[in-house]
């Protein structure tokens, strides 16, 4: 499966896109929103976007409100330092809100494969 990682931190971006290629998904980085439309746009192969929240410019939730208007309905999980319940509440057509910290390991592929259970 092809995934969209959006994160305007290369460190961040590269651990997640590590714990997907390790269970065997090919990975495409964007630096920020602007970047992850234009990529989206281009690559109609991606099939779910996983997208930092606190981003310059355009905010992981404001990308995917976005890409909600313009009916891009890829399955869209946020990844966030602060607790998720209030972004979820938010937003509740997020698929997953997830807490991005040093469990990202073991919490990424679980929630994944939730989300990609639930829209099977």
């Amino acid at each position: 499966m092809k995934i969209l990682v959006v994160d305007d931190d290369a460190l961040a971006a590269e651990m997640s896109a590590a714990v997907l290629e390790d269970l065997g998904h090919e990975v495409v980085l964007a630096e920020d929103g602007m970047a992850a439309a234009g990529i989206l746009d281009a690559d109609t192969s991606i099939e779910i976007v996983i997208s930092d929240m606190n981003m310059p410019l355009v905010s992981g939730i404001d990308l995917f409100r976005e890409l909600r208007d313009q009916g891009n309905m890829l399955p869209f999980i946020l990844l966030t330092g602060d607790a998720p319940a209030p972004l979820l509440a938010q937003e509740p057509r997020l698929d997953a809100c997830l807490l991005k910290d040093f469990s990202l390991e073991e919490s990424l592929p679980q929630v994944l494969a939730e989300v990609l259970a639930r829209r099977a």
